[in-house]
């Protein structure tokens, strides 16, 4: 599928809860290709992708991947080995051929595509953008449908608030996301998720003042009208909203207990959750 000029979407097959419905793959160019987020490791899609290139008398000239998680690196490796072509990513992943830094230039094909570095989702998260057409592949830093699951201990809530404000530096006109569709208003998105996130902080603070002093409690409180099955990422989350508000000395842990810094004196009582 067509999504912008010169690029093209391949669908994964792995939805899910937290993949929707399924992991995008782009293919960059119209000659000599540049690959992104190849997916997991799944032998039918990577067929897919040598196809699409087939089909329009392109060879694959780079592989690019946002971060390691299993949805987005895996296929690289298969699809590395069937096209010889080389694995670009964050330097922090293993077998990487070309390490990437914030601020590199990637040749795409007659275009450009600039290294922008996005860590919080994972601390390998790396964007990508094409300045010149103002379009952004933003991997699972911002996602075309609800929001993104920050999981402690690789991903980092302040961070990941730091990465989101660092994008309104660009101009971003279009978010070409690593799950669901595309973005269209992408200043209003960025806002959006910061907001969010702020908000879910909080909560979170609110939940500590009322007594709930685990993260499960704080869970069950906040997250009482999601599915269930996304309570474990939901958890992921509020600890790294924890983690960050510890780190600011604005509450304090004991064992798996938190509290708001002033009550965190040892003995100090909350009402109940």
């Amino acid at each position: 599928m067509l999504v912008a000029p010169r690029v093209r979407r391949l669908l994964a097959p792995n939805p899910g809860p937290y993949t929707g419905p399924g992991t995008n793959t782009y293919l960059v160019g119209e000659r000599e290709l540049v690959v992104i987020d190849p997916g997991p490791d799944d032998p039918v899609h990577t067929d897919r992708i040598i196809e699409a290139a087939g089909a329009l008398n392109a060879s694959i000239a780079l592989i690019l991947v946002t971060h390691h998680h299993l949805d987005h690196l895996p296929g690289a490796d298969r699809l590395r080995r069937k096209t010889g072509a080389p694995l670009a990513a964050h330097a922090g992943i293993r077998g990487v051929d070309r390490p990437l830094a914030h601020g590199q230039e990637v040749p795409a094909d007659g275009e450009t595509l600039e290294v922008v570095a996005t860590p919080g989702h994972a601390s390998t998260h790396l964007c990508f953008l094409n300045r010149a057409r103002g379009l952004l592949f933003s991997g699972d830093h911002i996602v075309g449908q609800g929001t993104v699951v920050v999981n402690p201990p690789d991903g980092d809530m302040g961070a990941y608030l730091d990465s989101l404000a660092l994008l309104r530096q660009y101009p971003i006109r279009r978010i070409l996301p690593g799950h669901w569709d595309p973005v269209e208003e992408p200043a209003a998105k960025i806002e959006e998720y910061i907001d969010h996130r702020l908000l879910r902080e909080r909560q979170v603070l609110a939940a500590l003042q009322l007594g709930c002093e685990t993260v499960e409690a704080i869970v069950a409180r906040l997250y009482a009208d999601v599915d269930p099955r996304l309570h474990r990422a939901a958890g992921g989350s509020v600890l790294a909203h924890l983690l960050k508000l510890e780190r600011e000395g604005r509450v304090v842990r004991h064992g798996d207990r938190w509290r708001l810094a002033a009550a965190g004196a040892e003995g100090a009582t909350s009402p109940p959750c």
